[in-house]
């Protein structure tokens, strides 16, 4: 018993070396925000509820030091960015950005997003009704 515990915990600390690359960036030159104008309030409700995920500006919690769930919020936030990456905007074609803005509207709509999975720890990125109405105003004036 003593061995295996004494495994577990040089397993654990040898995982520790194992780091994701942290996803931190200056604005992009490609930011959505040099074709658009985004209104203070959407901004805010962007950067609270949606950058960590579809930007390369996360906000890493202390507990993302930690593997393995460094490795699981590295994982979340590349598949967020596969989806929509905020700070690349201007990089993706017409059509790719049409596709893009009818997900949004759709997901905001139906409440998809932020995640549940998310909010569980950031109780600040849960939205109200009007955010989620401020939200889909917006998205629908970049059609």
């Amino acid at each position: 018993m003593k061995k295996k515990v004494l495994g577990i915990i040089v397993v654990f600390v040898l995982i520790q070396f194992i780091r994701p690359e942290k996803n931190n960036s200056n604005i992009s030159k490609n930011d959505i925000s040099t074709v658009y104008q985004i209104p203070s309030e959407v901004k805010d409700i962007l950067k609270t509820s949606c950058a960590d995920c579809h930007s390369n500006s996360t906000e890493y919690p202390w507990y993302s030091e930690i593997a393995p769930i460094s490795w699981f919020i590295a994982q979340h936030v590349n598949e967020g960015k596969e989806h929509l990456n905020f700070s690349e905007w201007t990089t993706y074609n017409d059509r790719q950005k049409n596709h893009i803005i009818e997900e949004m509207e759709e997901v905001l709509e139906e409440h998809e997003m932020p995640l549940n999975s998310y909010l569980l720890i950031h109780k600040n990125a849960k939205l109200s009704d009007n955010q989620y109405t401020v939200l889909v105003n917006w998205v629908k004036t970049l059609k």
